[in-house]
């Protein structure tokens, strides 16, 4: 067990790693500390645990370089009581400072706004906070009409108002209503605030392979010019309208491909790079895609992995093919497709140079500007439509939450199939930050020191990676202070994980983030005004309001601790209007409880609420799970199981959470045949494959449970969260053992 902070020796610093000359050091200044908050008998046994790790972090003793095994000792030693005692308070391990608060976006605009809003009441940015947040979400339209000075926004017709609540069918109300802009000429335009000058840095980049060359760069008006050549190609060669599917790594060139589609006046549709064929043309058909820009080729740890091949196998449509290596394709092309330089030179040449200028094509605020998908817990994965008030709510939360500022480096190892590919490019390009892109795999040391030799000063995460990072020691000797902030979203943190990484920069933030492809952002996050525990988040998003409610449709009072599900507070910026497969009332208002006149809009995680006001998600209400950050339907995967051997009768999947709130399994359970007999091991193995075939290769098969029935509603519908239920409290008991 470990010992409270109070019992260490030096020789427990040395059993943790370091020499003896760095635990006597390190030794002497904790027990200097310790000494400014003395032990009473009548207090808490480590007495003022928060002023203690907050003390110990202040002097920046704990070193990146110190073995993680001291700062795992320290850190539960300062917390000790926490650690061991049911319903403790959260362990806190960063702290907003005063003078800190007033640089960030969120405190300045406070600063200048909050006094003439709030009146008297206001004091300052952190103690005013949860004051201000309450405002946003009460007065939506005063706190826009404020925010969007602060991002690259620029409307040829202004809107006629914020926000338009006279159509009593549109539960999220009408907003910019009138107003006409294109969002991609916002991002390629330079501005005085945010200051984004044409020599701005716009993204940087590094190829696998060149580990040890300069990274690249390309400044804003470089960026412009690329920008406007690709988007007079697809003028001349789709109409305006047209879904155009990206199925691609994220690279430089990609995102030029993605501001010019939406330049244009096309639809991006946003398909993930592992998916395979079938999921490809599940995307492609819904979509109603006229076109594709895909690669010959992956290429990943030195090896190269077909992508074109996998893109024809799904798509009847044209495809424009670019080079993964070289400057030719390396695969033959069929008799309609492209490749990326016949692609330019045909539709470019009348052009004279890169700076002659395609005007953009103008559309109202609601126009749909890129489809991306979110699964469903039946059938065809959602097809979400965002309208340009989607990366409009992007970047606001950027700005708010994670603090994204011009002149910041910012780095998320992501795709544009996924939701943080998008937000994180808007992000970047309507606040005057740099977008760092690493074109290869994330998982090892040369992606590390990309993120050193970039500056990266804003680092995104999902926690299977960390834990990647961690367990394999990758990271050992890079220098990663240069981050101000990381931010993890996609699945459930682990505390220790976390740990490790904020450590890397000497404890800063890990911003966490909770929202879906739906609200084009997050609807709980962390705040730079606000402490932060690791695995929690510390607030609603900014203008966001929700309740929790219990299984009888009851809300909770505020700021009660309690577990339920979450309903959002409909009125929302940028949340979806429209499904194009599916019925949007249906899936996210249907059914809900009315919360002071208002039909609550429906996400579907149950969430727990601390006793310190932090919240926790606890799991999906649906039977939807998160398998290393991608969210996916049991019916999905048991589709593909139940085909995957002639013995199965019927399986179920569910995805459970770890002991120390990790990332979710994949456990399946199945039922077989009367007469037939396998093993778990050989359909952990079957099913593993037929998962990583016909879904997503980046899935795997934790556990398979063969169990003689499944636990059933009265209307026969398998219950799930018992199954889920069972294998937590089996997990739980093996751990203890």
């Amino acid at each position: 067990m470990v010992k409270s902070v109070r019992e260490l020796e030096v020789e427990d610093l040395v059993n943790a790693g370091l020499t003896l000359a760095q635990a006597n050091e390190l030794y002497g200044v904790l027990r200097d500390i310790l000494s400014h908050y003395p032990s009473h008998s009548d207090s808490d046994s480590d007495n003022h645990p928060s002023l203690i790790w907050r003390h110990l972090v202040s002097l920046k003793l704990l070193k990146p370089s110190f073995p993680h095994s001291l700062h795992h000792l320290l850190f539960h030693s300062v917390y000790h009581s926490a650690f061991h005692t049911h319903h403790a308070s959260l362990p806190l391990y960063w702290f907003p400072s005063l003078d800190h608060s007033k640089r960030t976006n969120l405190g300045r605009f406070m600063e200048t706004h909050a006094p003439q809003l709030l009146g008297s009441s206001y004091k300052d940015p952190i103690t005013s906070y949860p004051l201000f947040h309450n405002f946003s979400v009460q007065h939506p339209q005063l706190y826009w009409s404020l925010l969007l000075k602060e991002l690259s926004i620029t409307f040829v017709e202004p809107p006629k108002c914020i926000l338009d609540t006279s159509d009593p069918s549109r539960h999220g109300g009408t907003w910019l209503p009138g107003s006409v802009l294109n969002i991609a000429d916002c991002c390629v335009q330079p501005s005085s605030h945010p200051y984004k000058p044409d020599d701005s840095l716009a993204i940087v980049w590094r190829d696998e392979g060149f580990d040890d060359s300069e990274v690249n760069r390309i400044t804003l008006k470089q960026l412009r010019q690329q920008v406007m050549m690709v988007a007079k190609a697809i003028d001349a060669t789709f109409s305006k309208g047209d879904a155009i599917a990206i199925d691609m790594q994220m690279t430089a060139n990609a995102v030029i491909i993605y501001l010019a589609i939406v330049l244009a006046g096309c639809a991006v549709v946003s398909i993930a790079d592992s998916f395979a064929p079938k999921e490809i043309a599940t995307r492609l058909r819904v979509s109603k895609a006229k076109g594709v820009f895909t690669q010959d080729f992956i290429a990943r740890g030195g090896r190269k992995f077909p992508l074109y091949s996998r893109v024809i196998e799904a798509a009847a449509c044209k495809v424009i093919v670019l080079p993964v290596l070289g400057d030719d394709v390396g695969v033959q092309l069929r008799e309609q497709d492209l490749s990326w330089k016949s692609f330019i030179s045909s539709a470019n040449q009348t052009q004279k140079s890169w700076s002659d200028y395609y005007f953009p094509s103008y559309q109202s605020v609601d126009s749909v500007t890129n489809i991306l998908f979110s699964s469903g817990t039946t059938g065809d994965p959602k097809a979400i439509a965002w309208t340009q008030l989607a990366p409009i709510r992007s970047a606001a939360d950027g700005w708010a939450a994670i603090d994204v500022q011009a002149g910041d480096v910012y780095c998320w190892p992501t795709n544009l199939g996924w939701v943080m590919g998008p937000t994180v490019l808007y992000q970047c390009f309507l606040l005057g930050a740099t977008l760092a892109l690493y074109h290869g795999a994330p998982q090892g040391r040369n992606f590390g020191k990309f993120v050193q030799d970039a500056g990266v000063t804003i680092l995104g995460t999902v926690p299977s990676l960390v834990k990647t990072w961690k367990n394999t020691k990758c990271m050992e000797g890079l220098d990663w202070t240069k981050i101000k902030t990381f931010c993890s979203t996609g699945e459930t943190s682990n505390v220790d994980d976390d740990l490790w990484l904020s450590s890397k920069a000497y404890y800063r933030p890990i911003i966490e983030l909770c929202g879906g492809t739906e609200l084009a952002s997050s609807y709980i996050a962390g705040s730079p005004l606000q402490p932060q525990a690791f695995g929690a988040f510390s607030t609603a998003s900014m203008t966001t309001g929700f309740v929790i409610f219990d299984e009888n449709g009851v809300p909770y009072p505020d700021d009660v601790p309690c577990v339920g599900e979450v309903g959002l507070f409909p009125l929302s910026l940028g949340a979806s209007d429209r499904i194009l497969n599916a019925d949007h009332e249906k899936v996210y208002f249907k059914g809900m409880p009315v919360y002071k006149g208002k039909v609550l809009r429906r996400h579907g995680d149950i969430i727990r609420r601390t006793v310190d006001g932090f919240i926790v998600v606890q799991g999906r209400a649906d039977d939807t799970m998160n398998l290393g950050g991608i969210k996916t339907s049991s019916v999905e995967i048991e589709r593909v199981c139940d085909g995957a051997d002639e013995c199965i009768l019927e399986t179920a999947a569910v995805g459970v959470a770890t002991i120390n709130r990790g990332p979710e399994q994949l456990v399946v359970f199945v039922v077989l045949k009367k007469g037939y007999n396998s093993s778990a091991e050989t359909l952990k193995m079957k099913f593993t494959k037929a998962i990583q075939s016909n879904l997503n290769p980046l899935f795997k098969v934790t556990l398979v449970k063969i169990v003689p029935e499944f636990p059933r509603t009265s209307s026969n519908k398998i219950l799930r969260r018992v199954l889920r239920d069972q294998m937590k409290h089996e997990l739980s008991v093996q751990s203890r053992l």
